[in-house]
This record gives structure tokens, C-alpha cells and sequence, in this order.
């Protein structure tokens, strides 16, 4: 609502056309609001993800819709897409694929695993162990895999989508941070509001059994997304932006709460979550507050509180908006 304000108060022609990629992404909103109630930011926010070419990390509690709003979003897209439950005794091979031989040549042929596709749903991330987990080092960062000497490019788009219960549940491994750091985004999701929960019965009730799927149609094709992708790199971003992001980061790396701050990578994800988050509100320009909106999913995996200020409460959000506050905000 804040953006939308301040683009009625600028008067700009952009030099980028963008109406195409604003009609397309308030579609796919359109459609995710059949079945999704009372989670626009998180909608949003897996837009802006798919546009800077990220990876995300989707954490709650069981039963708030992560998986279901991960494959519906996979749905709207015309790409294809595939599912990984990770379990204790998943292996990489199960991920990745893995060489068989052919009994009628003799020889062994490379068998793909479902992390080849283009949007891959991984649910339970934190269920697998270290060494699967390690298996995805190279697919998310250079989308790509190793397997018997060989290399297998993946075809564009290629997006990971991984949900993960708190870690405090039973049975989940603390992902490590060099893996964290590959997902542009983690975003929270908790329990919806009284209203909201009243609206989600409801809009169960009324598909009398259907599955959600059902009423989901597809917006987006690979041609235009590979497009929308493109003018949303396009986008400009003034010095004086690119200084006021690499500001903010690196007081992560010296502020007397945080134990470990953001690192080279977090303020390239913050500067392309910022352009796409200029485009799909119809601007060509990057602004302060597209920016501030960046901060927190990108950061709130990325930075970790020192061990006294965790047991006081505090969280990562209130760390970086302390940080906001000290910056200054580039006019």
C-alpha cells in the first residue's frame, strides 16, 4: 500500500515498458487468492523471488498452506515442475539421479533425478541429513549437477521452493549457514488472523471436495517469463541506492547484537529483490522503500544474533530495523 502511494505521487515515464509484467503478476495473484486467503505478502514475495532469479525458504508450523501455496504458485507457471518430500534416510542420489546400466548396450546411462526440472518443491528441507543436503550446494548456486565426472545444465526457468517446519520441532537438522545464504528469500509464515480463518473454512466448504488445483489456471509461459526477467535486471538503480544497501549490510557485520552479519551475496540479493520489486509496482527506478522491503526476508536467514540478545528475545527483524533507523535514507 506504502509503494502504491508514492507511485501516485511520482509523475515518470518509464523507459522500460512494464505494463505487460504488472498485468501478469496481478494474474497470478488473481489466481492465488482462489485458494490462498490472507497471505498477499507471502504471494508477493515469491513474485519478486521468481523475478531476481532466487531460490526460497518457506518456514511455519504444519498446516498453514506452505506446500499447497508452494505447488499452486508452481501451477500458474507454465513450466514443470516436481516434488521432493526429504526424509532422515534420503540419499543424494535420490535427488540428484544416478547412473544405471543398460543391459542391452552394457553400458550405464544417467537416470534424472526430480531435482531436474524447472520450479522444484522440496518439502521438509530440514528433515535430511548433512550429506543430501550438500547435494544441493551446486544445483541451487550454479544450476547445475556433477554426477560420475559429468555436468548436466538445467534448462531456465530453475527455482527451488523449500518448506521447512521451526527447528525446534523434533526430528529436523539446523540447515547449514553456506546453504541458508543460497536462498534469496526465507519467508515466515504464521496463523492467519480470525477473519482469515474464518474466509479458509469457508472457501473449503464451498469447493465441496475439489482440490485446490482445480481452480488454479496458468499465467506465466517460459518466453515471457525469460523476458520479464530481463527488463526487471534492467531496472534503475542509482549510486546513491547501491550505497545506501551496501550501508545497511555492512553494519550487520559490526553491530554488538548480531554474531554474524550479511555477507557480498546478501546485498546483491537485496539490489535485485529491490529492482524487481520497482517493476512489479510499475516503476523502471529503484526507490528507498523497495529496498526496505527487501530487508528482512533476505536478511533474516543470512544474520545471527548473538547468543545473550537471543536468550533476552530479540529477533533478527528488530536488529535490522535498528540498522534501518541509523542509515540514512538517500533523497
Amino acid at each position: 500500500m506504502e509503494n502504491e502511494d508514492i507511485n501516485k505521487n511520482l509523475n515518470f515515464d518509464n523507459r522500460i515498458p512494464l505494463d505487460d509484467l504488472r498485468e501478469a503478476v496481478d494474474q497470478i495473484k488473481a489466481e492465488l487468492r482462489k485458494v490462498i486467503i490472507g497471505q498477499d505478502s507471502f504471494i508477493e514475495l515469491l513474485i519478486v523471488a521468481l523475478l531476481a532469479d532466487g531460490h526460497v525458504l518457506i518456514e511455519g508450523v504444519p498446516g498453514i498452506a506452505k506446500t499447497v501455496t508452494a505447488k499452486l504458485f508452481a501451477k500458474v507457471l507454465k513450466t514443470d515442475f516436481s516434488r521432493i518430500q526429504f526424509t532422515p534416510d534420503l540419499m543424494p542420489s535420490d535427488v540428484l539421479g544416478t547412473s544405471v546400466l543398460n543391459m542391452k548396450t552394457s553400458e550405464f546411462e544417467f537416470r534424472e533425478g526430480p531435482i531436474f526440472s524447472n520450479i522444484v518443491l522440496i518439502d521438509e528441507i530440514n528433515r535430511a541429513p548433512a550429506k543430501t543436503q550438500a547435494a544441493l550446494f551446486e544445483t541451487m548456486e550454479e544450476r547445475q549437477a556433477s554426477i560420475d565426472g559429468t555436468t548436466y545444465k538445467f534448462e531456465n526457468p530453475f527455482m527451488v521452493l523449500a518448506t521447512q517446519n521451526p527447528i525446534e520441532q523434533e526430528g529436523t537438522y539446523a540447515l547449514p549457514e553456506a546453504q541458508l545464504d543460497r536462498f534469496i528469500f526465507k519467508i515466515k509464515v504464521d496463523y492467519p488472523s480470525l477473519e482469515d480463518e474464518i474466509r479458509i473454512i469457508a472457501t473449503h466448504h464451498e469447493r465441496k471436495g475439489e482440490a485446490p488445483q482445480a481452480s488454479i489456471n496458468a499465467i506465466l509461459d517460459t518466453k515471457s517469463l525469460t523476458d520479464y526477467k530481463s527488463k526487471t535486471q534492467s531496472i534503475v538503480v542509482e549510486e546513491k541506492i547501491i550505497k545506501y544497501i551496501a550501508e545497511i549490510v555492512s553494519k550487520t557485520r559490526n553491530h554488538p547484537h548480531l554474531y554474524l552479519g550479511g555477507s557480498p551475496r546478501a546485498s546483491i540479493a537485496i539490489l535485485n529483490t529491490s529492482k524487481a520489486f520497482a517493476a512489479i509496482n510499475g516503476r523502471d527506478f529503484v526507490i528507498p522503500e523497495d529496498v526496505k522491503k527487501a530487508l528482512n526476508p533476505v536478511l533474516n536467514h543470512r544474520v545471527i544474533l548473538t547468543a545473550e540478545r537471543e536468550m533476552e528475545g530479540m529477533t533478527t527483524e528488530n536488529v535490522i530495523e535498528m540498522i534501518v533507523q541509523s542509515v540514512e535514507v538517500p533523497r
